[in-house]
């Protein structure tokens, strides 16, 4: 073999070893049991044989069949999971009674396999009492509202009715009473629901009509009509003046120039005489009271339309509402507690709203608050713009600390809210001084206008 095909076939092997083992550590690693198996395999077969049976029927049933491993999540932990309100073993549902006196209907739900004791809290409207309640029932009247509270135990799948009656109201005013459903100690909120009993409408008949001299349509017919009146007066003067002027001038006189005429009868001729000047007449002027009068009744109109049309703008102006352009993104809503209001992108829903009795340093007010996201996109929310504002003008954030307690150590505006979920949860304000909150300010976001919740 000539010596340069040696020298290539050597190269050749040489670098063919080189590639590989280039190759051998990007080879997958054999798990312990794979590389196992192979060593069992060459083992004689004497060594290996086990003897065989027949299984049964029983011992295939009765065998453990071993249990896969879990396969790994699959989801990254830097991709954040919307929440959505875990099922509560208790619901709560309330509807207005249909009885003239005001009424509402609490339903209370146990939907677990497990009898729970609970607390059941109604808030009462400002200003009204309770006037029969369901046996078993509390109520707990404060300087600001009326509580009454039920301890109930609930057996598994089951639900429990209770009633309230109140005293009677003003015609036409609604009532709306929240009522939650907490934990036997009333630390966490199991659900609220809320009701707004509306009584019989104003027959029409009993309706306060405004006076005739306020009402827009009569006071311009009656403008129009002493317009018209004074016209009329002023073209009758008019008229009667000239007539009285051309019935006091003397007959007509022959034209001026005018030769002498013969006079059939005597046949006689006329020298020419002078023609009588006619008389000047001084224009008439209508009297100065008429123009002063009706310049009077004119500026009296203008003034009034003035007047009415500005009282309507300004009665219509809307003090409460948030500005809806510029920064503020949504239309803001106001109300009182126990009615959903929504903004741009939640529904906010306030039941109950907790402060000590006594002025304490740093004392914590408790809102029972219910959100719902009403768009079809998870949407976040943050604690900091969550607001309660005080009677000085001042206003608090959400104690984040504090309400990650009273949630069980779970921070809800960690994760953003599913779309069309629903969570109802405490939020904890630290308040310093005895003044407790006025007023409740939630949003969704920054931009968000928000809505407004008065605290009675």
């Amino acid at each position: 073999m000539p010596a340069t095909t040696r020298h290539h076939r050597a190269l050749a092997v040489f670098v063919h070893c080189l590639g590989i083992l280039a190759a051998v550590p990007a080879l997958p690693t054999a798990a312990p049991e794979a590389a196992a198996t192979p060593a069992a395999a060459v083992r004689p077969a004497a060594a290996v044989a086990t003897p065989t049976e027949t299984p049964t029927p029983t011992d295939s049933a009765t065998a453990p069949t071993p249990a896969a491993p879990a396969p790994p999540p699959l989801v990254s932990p830097s991709v954040v999971v919307p929440t959505r309100g875990a099922l509560s073993p208790v619901t709560v549902a309330v509807a207005p009674a249909g009885t003239p006196a005001p009424g509402y209907q609490v339903q209370v739900r146990n939907t677990g396999s497990l009898p729970l004791a609970t607390t059941v809290r109604q808030e009462l409207p400002v200003g009204t009492s309770a006037t029969w309640i369901t046996p078993g029932g509390r109520a707990t009247r404060s300087a600001t509202s009326t509580e009454v509270t039920w301890q109930l135990n609930l057996p598994a799948r089951s639900t429990t009715t209770l009633h309230t009656a109140l005293t009677a109201a003003a015609p036409g005013r609604p009532l709306t009473a929240p009522a939650c459903a907490f934990t036997s100690d009333g630390s966490r909120p199991y659900d609220c629901a809320t009701a707004t009993w509306s009584g019989p409408a104003v027959p029409a008949a009993q309706a306060t009509a405004a006076p005739p001299w306020r009402r827009p349509p009569v006071l311009l017919a009656a403008l129009a009509v002493v317009l018209l009146a004074g016209l009329g007066g002023v073209w009758w003067w008019q008229r009667h003046r000239r007539a009285r002027s051309g019935a006091g001038q003397p007959g007509a006189a022959a034209p001026a120039g005018t030769v002498g005429a013969t006079v059939p009868d005597r046949g006689t001729v006329l020298y020419p005489r002078p023609a009588t000047p006619a008389a000047v007449t001084r224009r008439r002027r209508p009297p100065v009271w008429l123009l002063v009068g009706a310049a009077l009744v004119l500026l009296a109109g203008v003034v009034l339309a003035a007047t009415l049309t500005a009282t309507r703008r300004v009665a219509a102006i809307d003090t409460a509402k948030q500005p809806t352009s510029g920064a503020w993104v949504g239309r803001s809503a106001t109300g009182v507690v126990g009615v959903p209001l929504r903004e741009q992108a939640l529904e906010f829903t306030v039941y109950r709203v907790v402060c000590p009795n006594a002025p304490v340093a740093g004392g914590q007010c408790q809102a029972t608050v219910g959100v719902r996201n009403v768009t079809p996109q998870p949407q976040t929310w943050h604690g900091q713009m969550q607001r309660a504002y005080l009677p000085g003008g001042t206003w608090v954030s959400t104690d984040e600390t504090a309400t990650r307690l009273a949630n069980q150590g779970r921070d809800v505006f960690a994760q953003p809210l599913a779309a069309g979920s629903r969570l109802v949860l405490p939020l904890v304000f630290t308040v310093d001084g005895p003044a407790r909150p006025k007023q409740l300010e939630l949003r969704s976001g920054v931009f968000s206008a928000g809505v407004r919740v008065d605290v009675p």
